[in-house]
């Protein structure tokens, strides 16, 4: 596909803008790739260890994640700002990101230190501390990794931070893959193949930001400081949003075991793929989004929010009614207690496409502090219910609480995101045109070779 290139100032190369609607439906496709590597792996590891094996995977694995998106103190969201906003300082920027992922890498070990001595079974009573510090050991390249992701979106490079996206499952499918023929498949072994998924994806950003990017500056005291005070701001929102993707696989493994977490962590995984659309809209926008003014902004946004949750109600019927084959015909007999827990998970993503998107504009737009108070909504509601549904309900207590968090988190972004972007609340809610809107975008890929330069990257309502 054609692009045109934006003019820079010094830092770095011109920008190539692509077209919107391709870059979009090379992430969502990108994402799908990944669910699909992800759920390979994670369907070769159930039928090989079964549910018990399964959740000590999952267990390590969200453990390395939750740590490392807990310790970024909320500075991608200032590297996709500030990149775009002030193209001088992305030299600086990179090396900043390299120093802060290692300085808060240190930083979580740390806490999850003081936490397990303050309560041992915190990560459960069957975990291997060694093994557990040997994976949270790579938690400052998994920051590292979230650093130039942003950053190199900032600049629209969709094709590399896309396929970073994809390489990271990839070779902890084919690890999988290769340890299931062998017969050596362990939970070592298959959170050993994730974590050089993360490696390799974490190097070729590095890579491409060193080589094609503006590449590796000076670290600059004064940026990270700016970066830091702005990232703080949206990291309250991105902590809270955090806990309401994997506080519930922690709490259900610590309170109910591996082998509960085995069966839940399959609903999720399959429930996930709805909100691969909004991801992937999200990213696709932010840049433009950054650079539009607070009324362009806030159509563009409403826009999209209403194709996507066209989108996503047709994919969750379809979910819903093809659970048993997904969870028990798909993953085998034992986990047939998925089902009921996916039907449950599917109806809190319209939620969730609400809170991407929308809080999306709203971080977009320089106001990461409200995005975080819709965040807060959620995160207190799955707190809650995990607490009182988890103990007697087990992993079906932790879908329907996750739900009704994400219900709440979504309705709370739209009311704050109206308020401040100008856009009514009917402009939130689908209609007929939507769905032409919505068939012309994919009809148009077809014959789209660029986008002229007095068009939007984003599409206009």
């Amino acid at each position: 596909m054609a692009s045109r290139s934006l003019p820079q100032p010094a830092g770095g190369p011109a920008v190539e803008r692509p077209g919107s609607a391709g870059s979009a439906l090379l992430t969502w496709g990108t994402n799908i790739g990944s669910a699909i590597l992800s759920l390979g792996s994670i369907l070769i590891v159930a039928r090989e260890l079964g549910p018990e094996g399964r959740g000590h995977v999952a267990l390590l694995t969200a453990i390395a994640l939750l740590l490392g998106n807990l310790a970024t103190a909320g500075v991608q969201e200032a590297n996709a700002n500030f990149a775009a906003e002030e193209p001088q300082t992305r030299r600086a920027l990179a090396t900043n990101s390299v120093l802060l992922a290692l300085v808060l890498g240190a930083v979580a070990a740390g806490g999850l230190a003081v936490l397990l001595w303050a309560v041992p079974d915190a990560v459960g009573e069957d975990t291997s501390r060694r093994f557990l510090w040997a994976t949270v050991a790579f938690v400052p390249l998994i920051i590292l990794e979230i650093y130039l992701l942003y950053l190199a979106q900032a600049d629209y490079a969709f094709v590399v931070t896309n396929t970073s996206m994809l390489l990271a499952p990839a070779v902890a499918f084919t690890g999988n893959v290769l340890f299931a023929l062998t017969d050596t498949l362990t939970v070592k072994n298959a959170v050993a193949v994730w974590l050089a998924g993360q490696v390799a994806a974490t190097a070729l950003l590095m890579w491409f930001v060193a080589r094609r990017l503006a590449g590796f500056g000076r670290p600059d005291v004064g940026l990270a400081r700016r970066s830091l005070g702005f990232g703080l701001r949206a990291y309250v929102g991105r902590v809270m949003q955090l806990g309401n993707y994997r506080l519930d696989q922690w709490l259900l493994g610590a309170i109910s075991g591996p082998t509960q977490l085995g069966l839940y962590s399959v609903a999720v995984a399959w429930a996930e793929a709805l909100w691969y659309l909004p991801t992937a809209l999200a990213a696709v926008q932010r840049p433009d989004l950054v650079r539009s003014d607070p009324r362009t902004a806030g159509e563009r946004a409403a826009r999209v929010f209403r194709g996507s949750i066209l989108v996503t109600a047709i994919s969750g019927i379809l979910m819903i009614v093809l659970a048993p084959f997904l969870c028990t015909v798909v993953f085998g007999g034992p986990f047939r207690d998925s089902v009921g827990q996916l039907r449950v998970l599917v109806l809190g993503a319209f939620g969730m496409v609400a809170a991407k998107l929308l809080g999306n504009a709203l971080v977009a737009r320089g106001r990461p502090g409200l995005q975080s108070v819709a965040v807060g909504v959620g995160f207190l509601g799955t707190v809650v219910l995990d607490v009182l549904l988890i103990p007697p309900y087990a992993g079906m207590g932790a879908a329907i609480a996750s739900s009704v968090a994400y219900t709440a988190a979504g309705a709370t972004m739209a009311v704050i995101f109206v308020r401040l972007l100008g856009p009514r609340y009917r402009d939130l809610v689908p209609r007929g045109s939507d769905v032409t809107w919505v068939v012309r975008q994919l009809q148009s890929l077809g014959r789209r070779r660029g986008v002229p330069a007095e068009h939007p990257v984003t599409p206009q309502p």
